[in-house]
């Protein structure tokens, strides 16, 4: 068994519920999904790993070696 396999975390599922926004930005938030080939989801939780990446938090997830390079860490 590798380190990375001996180090994995659960995988457990995140609900968001309740958030409401413009139409414009929902439009927005759907089309740079799309752009970037992702789900909205993914693209949201993509750009929380990302801030708080860039506040100093250390946590494993979805994400592979480099995903956070150009990011202030």
């Amino acid at each position: 068994m590798s380190t990375m396999e001996k180090t994995r975390e659960a995988i457990v599922p995140v609900a968001l519920n309740g958030g409401m926004v413009t139409s414009g930005f929902r439009t927005a938030l759907f089309e740079a999904a799309a752009r970037r080939g992702t789900s909205v989801n993914e693209f949201v939780l993509r750009a929380a790993a990302e801030k708080l990446h860039d506040g100093g938090e250390r946590f494993s997830g979805v994400f592979h070696p480099g995903d956070m390079t150009g990011s202030a860490r």
